[in-house]
Order: C-alpha cells, then structure tokens, then sequence
C-alpha cells in the first residue's frame, strides 16, 4: 500500500438511503498527525468507522496498515476514540485502566505508562465521575494506549474542552507521533487545523483538500486556515 497507514479507494457509503461518501480516496502517512476536517455532516464520523471496520460499506477498499480494515489481525494495532468518554463513571481511574488492560492482554505494567502517558497521576484513585470533562477525555486517551497501538483514531476528542486542554491534548499527540504513532484526529473545529502536520478537509463526503496548513494557505493566498477552506468550497473544491 505504498507505505501508507491507510489507503482508501473508491469508498462509497450509504446510510439510511442517503449517500454519505460517494467515491472517496486518500491516503494518511504513517507517523505523523492528520488532521480530518470538516463541518458536521460532511461524512467525518462516517469515514472513521469505515477505517476501523465497523461501518459496512458498499463499493472500495479501506486498508489499514497493509490490512484489510477490520482485520483480526487489527485489533491490538489500533485504537479508536469515540466522542463521547467510553469508560466506566463509577470506577476510579486506574480500575478502568485495569479493566481494560486485562481486556486487551496488555501487562500490568501498561495502566502507570498510560496513567504517565496522559498526565493523570495523581487522578488514579479517583472516580472518573467527579473528573474534568478533558480529565474524563485523557482517561478514554489512555485506555487506547494501553496496547501500544500504533494507528490512533480520535473523533472529535477535543470537542467541549477549553483552550487550554486543548492544547494540553495536542501537545500530547505530537509527542505520540514522535514515537512512532500516526495519528489521524477529526475535528470541526478550524483553528485546530495548524496543529496538524497534514490536513484533509472533508465537505459533503469529498476530500476538498490534501496537504500541508502551509502548503494550503500557499494555493489559496488566504492569510488563514479558515478562510482557505471557505474559498475552496467557493470554487467548489477546486
């Protein structure tokens, strides 16, 4: 697959009788972050879970790290992120991170390298009901870097937080790029765009751009992000 993370050709997905993506294909380079942008609607959450196999498609080819998506042999190399925090609120932090642990195989010693990973020690014994709704988002984070993956899959995973957690969580994936990961994050969000090494930007279920934040301004002689892609919908994606 020409070294690519994923490599997506000619994906065509209908939900509810409506076409969501219509003949979509891409490339995410491996160890870096990509960021999948778009206005709600334009087929971001739809494109995710046809990357990680839960999401039934009816014509393309979705590959994920050399593999058909939704693989077997998938199930330890990635990890997906939902919006919505996936643990349990009654548990403290490192019995989710257990739990989990024991779920994926993963050594005892994986729940502290999470724990340090994402910032929470300190937080292990408490309940992850009376976190901080970007605490709660570190503790999901965590769960996922239990097995060491090496494809992350965040949706939206910094929707609702304030700036400053926001940036805490984007520095957090740089640094698991650097280690190896790829990264591929979605948001709505516009200003997050320059946090990303490269940038998709999805509008109606088709890629409107695939380039670098730099690399975009450039084409379109916008002095920002945000305007850049309202001048290519404008042109309708030329």
């Amino acid at each position: 697959m020409d070294g690519g993370a994923i490599s997506i050709r000619g994906l065509r997905v209908v939900r509810g009788g409506r076409v969501v993506l219509p003949d979509l294909s891409l490339d995410v380079a491996p160890g870096v972050v990509t960021g999948l942008l778009g206005p709600s609607g334009s087929g971001k959450t739809t494109l995710i879970r046809a990357i990680v196999g839960v999401q039934r498609i009816a014509a393309g080819e979705v590959r994920v790290l050399g593999l058909e998506a939704g693989r077997a042999e998938l199930r330890w190399r990635v990890a997906y992120v939902t919006q919505a925090p996936s643990v349990y609120g009654d548990l403290v932090v490192r019995e989710n991170l257990a739990y989990f642990a024991r779920v994926l195989d993963a050594p005892v010693a994986a729940v502290d390298r999470a724990i340090d990973v994402v910032g929470l020690r300190g937080h292990e014994r408490q309940p992850v009901s009376s976190l901080s709704g970007g605490e709660r988002a570190r503790v999901s984070l965590a769960t996922a870097l239990l097995g060491r993956p090496e494809l992350l899959v965040l949706d939206e995973p910094t929707v609702g937080l304030d700036p400053v957690l926001r940036r805490e969580l984007w520095d957090l994936f740089h640094r698991l790029a650097g280690d190896g990961a790829t990264l591929l994050v979605s948001s709505h969000v516009m200003d997050e765009a320059d946090r990303c090494d490269r940038l998709l930007l999805l509008r109606e279920g088709r890629v409107l751009a695939d380039e670098t934040p730099a690399g975009l301004r450039a084409r379109t002689g916008a002095a920002d992000l945000d305007a850049a892609f309202l001048q290519l919908i404008e042109e309708g994606g030329g």
